[in-house]
């Protein structure tokens, strides 16, 4: 159970640390420790049998309160790749710069000062990283200092100290948290971590932003609850080769899609190459299935934790790379300058004689490669004249033992190897073994002449003295042969330990080969092809999608996708109100576009007819209801919590999904909520929204002539669509056409989707009666004007545009005249007597004006 209890510890829950104890009675002892986010002491349990797709990053925050808001000292390492960086913000109540940059990185483990949980600020913090899924490590204060670090950061990165001088000094708080980082992970007590590490400045804003709710919104990364692979996009995407390194990249890749656009076209370029040409496409998957795991390998030899075995891997995966220059080479189509720029010419660099073919060559003289089929890792004996000469001992040794295990099976006229058997590594040594069935008829000679040692049901064992002599040579020459064979061992680890550099460029190349060509895998292997997108500039152009699908939802068994087009047009449609019954495909509709999006900007095709997209800087999602009673958050609590994010941190350069804003609470409030929400978004933030809702009063933004004018307010750039149903007139049954078409829908159809759910009838009928009577809003309803309506009834009027700006008018003067009202030197009585005489002024002005309209 051991590794399955490691797994789940430190790879499933995340929320544990782990030591290993060795010892008895009273007296044990630390053997090693892991953390979520320090994973390297367990990692030979951890992925024995199983490859390591995600690296861990451990994160330290050292979190400085002002009035003006939060000041974060953010440090951070990456144990697998040996990459330190920092980074200094000013941040909101919510942490959502925080939330980011953990999201991006891949955050298993946080560092925070102790006694910083105690106020309301950071427990704010603390829900922040819980919603990461970060465990929160606690340390002392006095761990966060600064002192010594760039002196110790000189040993352990690489190259001359002054750049890392001037990085540290241009930081007032993050040093302090690198410092922490230091100690924490013992990197100093490490020497094979000296010269090895590279230290870099973070940007927040070199990546699209993703929070820890659109990462669930868009199901992103893989989850236990996932009922199979394609649940998740990088379930779906993930068809890489590597083992291990391109799954990792791709992690990444996901967390951090691109911003730059000539970045995305190239990759889009090289996929479109392996889209196009098969052949290539295929020819190349097939070489990348022999690359091992280059990036852990070079870890364990610098750690000095390596043998022979992966001395090996390492150099079975370097004679596929001329294999796979030559496919390459191979391709003649339009982005060949591309792939020779990004590909070819590294190659051709990484495998002259000074690089890989000098590892190759080094390999091939010190391993004996013969006994690889036998699975012995052995070096040479031509490689040392000591070990030379101790072979050759142990080969006359093994000639004279078989001559002797020939002459005694003369004498005792057995043949040999059916009868005689010869067995060595027993407990005794070399020894004769023969069946029980033929021991009687040999059983004189063997108990006169040889040393009978044990019978069994396998036979009985037997020696002599002719026999135990050679046996014990041989032992001591082997014994030999293998203390020298260590130092030599050890001796090609540390050379080989010198090619870490050509060895990690290596690993970047090909499993960036191996993310592209899973893109392109992907792309072509599905029912209905993917297509490359049009990307243009933040500032400029639309986000069209037209047969636009959802990747995971189109891939599962069950299900025929109907693609849907999604137009976000600047000033006529940037803000999408989806409105429909409930079932009928509005959240997969809105996550879809978001899904899209995200995979374009990744680098990777999309599942559309055809797509233009304008770069977005972040995506921020609303979707679904999640509640944490522990932590004393309501679901509405939580929702608006998300809600506040969003406002605070949207741009008109991101994209906002919003799925049943403002349900948790009375109608009313939350209806006026997500008016003021969806203002807000249109007029102040401006960003491309899509907001799927059951209010249906929300698709009135969207009616130019509405009481906008009255306010002075010019609401553009809103649109209606909904999810279209169709009724059976005579059964009353519902059945759902999801298809996306422009326009309101003024139904959700709930007591149908009750139906569905096998409500009891008598429910049902008590449903449509009291909705019956409640049901207020029709589209009949306000239209109509009929003349004969009477002056009491419930049904709105219809007015023109002339009514509109008489009433606009006559409001306007009313409101004038209230606001001169000198109400600080009046008491109460004059004040609603002035009052009282304006509205009676106004409701006499309107009852000779006719029907205007005043609201």
């Amino acid at each position: 159970m051991f590794e399955t209890i490691t797994r789940d510890l430190l790879l499933e829950r995340t929320d544990h640390t782990l030591e290993l104890y060795e010892g008895s009675g009273s007296n044990w002892r630390l053997m090693k420790s892991a953390s979520p986010g320090n994973l390297s002491s367990f990692e030979d349990v951890l992925f024995a049998n199983n490859e390591m797709q995600d690296t861990p990053v451990v994160v330290a925050l050292l979190p400085n309160f002002r009035e003006n808001g939060c000041t974060v000292g953010f440090s951070y390492v990456d144990l697998t790749k040996r990459i330190l960086g920092l980074v200094e913000f000013l941040d909101d109540s919510h942490f959502t710069n925080v939330e980011s940059a953990l999201v991006a990185l891949g955050c298993k483990e946080c560092l925070l000062p102790l006694e910083s949980g105690k106020s309301s600020e950071c427990r704010t913090l603390s829900d922040a990283l819980t919603r990461c899924g970060v465990m929160v490590t606690e340390r002392k204060k006095t761990e966060f200092k600064a002192r010594d670090l760039v002196q110790d950061l000189g040993r352990l990165v690489k190259g001359s100290i002054e750049p890392v001088r001037d990085l540290v000094s241009g930081f007032e708080f993050a040093p302090a948290a690198l410092g922490a980082l230091l100690s924490y992970a013992e990197l100093l007590a490490d020497e094979g971590n000296y010269g090895n590490y590279s230290i870099c400045r973070y940007n927040l804003g070199s990546f699209m932003r993703l929070d820890s709710a659109a990462m669930r919104a868009l199901n992103v990364l893989e989850s236990k609850t996932d009922a199979n692979k394609n649940f998740s996009l990088f379930g779906l995407m993930n068809r890489t080769c590597t083992a291990g390194m391109g799954k990792r990249l791709l992690h990444m890749w996901l967390k951090q899609p691109l911003l730059d656009i000539s970045e995305i076209n190239s990759r889009l370029d090289l996929v479109q190459a392996f889209v196009e040409d098969t052949e290539l496409r295929q020819d190349l998957r097939q070489h990348l299935r022999r690359i091992s795991d280059i990036e852990r390998l070079m870890r364990n030899i610098q750690r000095t934790r390596a043998g022979l075995q992966h001395i090996v891997k390492l150099y079975q995966s370097s004679i596929r790379v001329p294999h796979i220059k030559s496919a390459l080479e191979k391709y003649d189509g339009q982005f060949s300058s591309l792939i020779k720029e990004r590909y070819l010419d590294p190659f051709e660099l990484l495998t002259d004689d000074d690089h890989l073919n000098k590892f190759i060559a080094l390999v091939e003289t010190s391993v004996d490669l013969d006994q690889l089929e036998n699975g012995e890792y052995m070096i040479s004996p031509s490689y040392d004249d000591a070990l030379a000469t101790l072979k050759s001992e142990q080969e006359s040794l093994e000639r004279q033992i078989h001559n002797l295990h020939k002459q005694t099976a003369f004498d005792l006229d057995l043949p040999v190897d059916k009868a005689l058997k010869l067995d060595k590594g027993t407990q005794f040594g070399h020894v004769f073994r023969i069946t029980k069935k033929e021991e009687p008829k040999v059983r004189k000679k063997i108990s006169t002449q040889f040393i009978v040692l044990e019978t069994r049901k396998d036979g009985v064992k037997f020696t002599n003295t002719k026999l135990k002599k050679l046996g014990d040579q041989y032992q001591k020459v082997l014994e030999e042969y293998k203390n020298c064979q260590k130092e030599l061992v050890n001796r090609v680890v540390q050379t080989t330990a010198t090619f870490s550099e050509v060895f990690e460029h290596l690993a970047g190349f090909l499993s960036e080969l191996d993310v592209l060509l899973s893109f392109a895998d992907l792309a072509s292997s599905c029912p209905t092809p993917y297509t490359r997108p049009r990307i243009t500039p933040p500032d400029v152009g639309d986000i069209v999608l037209e047969g636009s699908r959802h990747p995971c939802v189109e891939a599962q068994d069950w299900v025929n996708f109907i693609p849907n087009d999604c137009r976000l047009v600047r000033g006529k449609s940037w803000f999408l109100i989806i409105t429909g019954p409930n079932m009928g495909g509005k959240s997969t509709f809105i996550r879809q576009v978001g899904v899209n999006i995200l995979m374009a900007q990744v680098g990777c095709f999309v599942p559309c007819e055809k797509a233009s997209i304008s770069v977005r800087d972040c995506i921020f999602a609303r979707v679904g209801a999640g509640d944490c009673q522990l932590r004393g958050v309501s679901t509405f609590m939580q929702e608006m919590l998300e809600t506040a994010s969003i406002l605070k941190g949207a741009t008109e350069n991101s994209l906002v999904i919003i799925d049943e804003l403002g349900r948790g609470t009375s109608t009313y409030d939350g209806f006026g909520l997500a008016w003021a929400i969806c203002e807000h978004i249109v007029e102040v933030i401006k960003a491309p929204t899509l907001f799927a809702t059951h209010f249906h009063e929300l698709t009135a933004l969207a009616h130019e002539n509405g009481n906008y004018e009255l306010q002075k307010k010019q609401i553009v750039g809103v649109a209606n669509y909904h999810v279209s149903a169709h009724i059976d007139s005579s059964s009353r049954k519902l059945t759902m056409l999801y298809k996306v078409e422009p326009g309101a829908c003024d139904q959700s159809f709930g007591i149908h989707v009750a139906e569905f759910a096998n409500f009891p009838e008598s429910v049902v009928a008590l449903a449509r009666e009291k909705a019956a009577e409640l049901e207020d809003f029709s589209l009949t309803s306000i239209i109509s004007t009929d003349a004969g309506q009477e002056e009491g009834s419930k049904r709105k009027r219809g007015y023109d545009a002339d009514d509109i700006s008489r009433g606009a008018a006559k409001a306007h003067k009313f409101l004038k005249e209230f606001a001169e009202l000198p109400l600080e030197t009046m008491d109460l009585k004059q004040a609603l007597q002035q009052v009282t005489k304006l509205k009676d002024d106004l409701q006499k002005d309107v009852g000779c004006g006719g029907h205007e309209a005043i609201f």
